[in-house]
């Protein structure tokens, strides 16, 4: 059997080596290829913004040819999208005019903008993998099935958190790609130095970690510490490769850019600020198209569609400044009571994601 499994950010890419594992189990000499195997990165094809994407616009043209063109000659029996909709439901479309079956994993935030795109969704696909259980209402019965979301299978299979005695530690997630890591890392430094500067705070007892997503992250990063001249200044100062989620579950309280990372963060429990800067074409956009919903940040959307109070604080924009951070953050770092509050906060909103059985292995089904 052969597989196309195609996914084009580093979120959908963890997703999809676990659905390869688990389609390996079911179907041990399979063929699975992905957008590595015809030579694309992921690094160079998760990019930010309007106006990114057009400076690439033939690079994605290639990609989209060169992918069309290996759905002709090799015919996989299935064709897995996961995520990365801008690309992955054109090939998903190409590839069910053909006569292969298409499922995409991760359903297009349609609820908050451009619902008219439903009809067409609907005639791509022969099926939509759901993370979140308000989205299969919006399609017509059968099309999509909430499987579960797989963050919640590892909350489910990780260690319990581990405090380091008399230590805070702050989480900093300033987002993976380029464009996110320039406008977000000078705020967010100037938010770890003036915490150096509370009497509640002292540097000694201080930990910021800051997880990279990728290598290109980790260099980008290690330039704004450079020129902020943090590292001497922070004794407890780790820029490390990965290791995201561990950072998220260890921290007292974390600052995180808009994304996945923000969900990983609500199940780990961690009292989290939602932070989040793009251009101001690309706000100029979101502020008029977005209307389905009114926050921006998984946590608070998954409240919002089932009327609980929203966790998580999100500065976005203009009302992303250093004072605003800081004035959340403060609560949580110095007061364990305002802490647990947040935690507390968090733990009853991911209710709402809990499902029967693992989400990988139910996705599988529908590909075999």
């Amino acid at each position: 059997m052969k597989l196309l499994l195609l996914a084009g950010e580093e979120s959908g890419v963890l997703y999809a080596d676990r659905i390869r594992a688990e389609f390996l189990k079911a179907r041990p000499g399979a063929e699975i290829r992905g957008y590595g195997d015809y030579g694309f990165k992921t690094a160079d094809l998760g990019v930010m913004g309007v106006g990114q994407v057009l400076k690439k616009i033939f690079y994605f043209l290639r990609v989209k040819r060169a992918m069309e063109r290996a759905i002709d000659e090799w015919r996989p029996d299935v064709v897995c999208t996961v995520d990365y909709p801008g690309m992955n439901l054109k090939l998903a479309a190409y590839a069910k005019a053909r006569g292969i079956r298409a499922v995409h994993v991760v359903c297009p935030q349609v609820w908050a903008w451009k619902q008219g795109r439903i009809p067409k969704i609907e005639t791509s696909l022969d099926k939509l993998c759901c993370f979140f259980p308000f989205e299969p209402a919006l399609f017509k019965p059968g099309f999509a099935a909430f499987v579960g979301h797989p963050l919640v299978d590892d909350l489910n299979t990780e260690a319990q958190r581990h405090r380091e005695e008399g230590v805070k530690t702050l989480a900093v997630l300033p987002g993976s790609r380029m464009g996110e890591i320039e406008k977000h890392m000078s705020i967010l430094l100037e938010v770890v130095r003036e915490l150096q500067k509370s009497p509640c705070l002292c540097a000694s007892t201080l930990k910021v970690v800051i997880p990279a997503a990728n290598e290109r992250a980790y260099q980008a990063i290690g330039r704004h510490l450079k020129a902020f001249n943090l590292q001497s200044s922070i004794f407890n100062l780790v820029l490390q490769r990965g290791g995201a989620r561990e950072a998220l579950r260890q921290a007292d309280a974390a600052v995180v850019a808009s994304g996945t990372a923000t969900l990983e963060a609500a199940l780990a429990g961690c009292p989290t600020v939602l932070v989040y800067k793009v251009g101001w074409f690309f706000a100029f956009l979101a502020r008029r198209f977005i209307k389905g919903v009114k926050h921006i940040g998984l946590a608070n959307i998954i409240a919002e569609k089932a009327g609980a109070p929203c966790p998580m604080p999100e500065l976005l924009q203009e009302n992303f400044t250093a004072a605003n951070v800081l004035a959340q953050l403060k609560p949580w770092l110095e007061n364990s009571e305002a802490n647990e509050k947040a935690r507390s906060a968090l733990a009853e909103t991911m209710k709402f994601l809990t499902s029967d059985g693992d989400s990988m292995a139910r996705i599988t089904r529908f590909l075999i």
